[in-house]
């Protein structure tokens, strides 16, 4: 009995350049898809920002909260300017930032006037104490 040997072919000698190919084009789609991620402009934040700056100074932002408010709207012109430039992950950033800025200013405006409502309220308890001590004494 003759045992013959057979020679095969290697599969893989002959996919080389194939497989890098197939690399190659699975490396580009997948970073053209995550850039079309990050190509959409930031409008739902941006709105969501104007919003919160709009309430902000509604509550009175600017008076009592100055500092705050102006980062909010500095911010908020910086987002526009990126956004204006395409420059969508710079302007979600900066959109977010002045977002925050603003809901600070209408929570410190809110206290600050809170804190006039307590003091006033308690200006008016004082005036009637007194009041009714001067009601409270006898008449000569």
């Amino acid at each position: 009995m003759e045992l013959k040997i057979m020679k095969t072919h290697d599969i893989q000698s002959s996919y080389p350049p194939l497989r890098g190919l197939k690399l190659a084009a699975l490396a580009l789609g997948s970073g053209l898809i995550l850039a079309g991620c990050a190509g959409n402009p930031p409008t739902e934040q941006y709105a969501v920002t104007q919003s919160a700056v709009n309430s902000a100074v509604s509550a009175g932002g600017t008076e009592y909260a100055a500092v705050e408010m102006k980062s909010a709207q500095d911010k908020l012109k910086q987002a526009e300017m990126a956004m204006h430039d395409k420059k969508y992950d710079e302007a979600r950033h900066l959109s977010e930032q002045a977002e925050w800025d603003a809901r600070v200013a209408e929570r410190k405006a809110q206290a600050a006037k809170a804190e006039m409502a307590v003091k006033d309220s308690q200006k008016g308890v004082q005036e009637l104490r007194q009041e009714s001590q001067r009601s409270a004494q006898p008449v000569q």
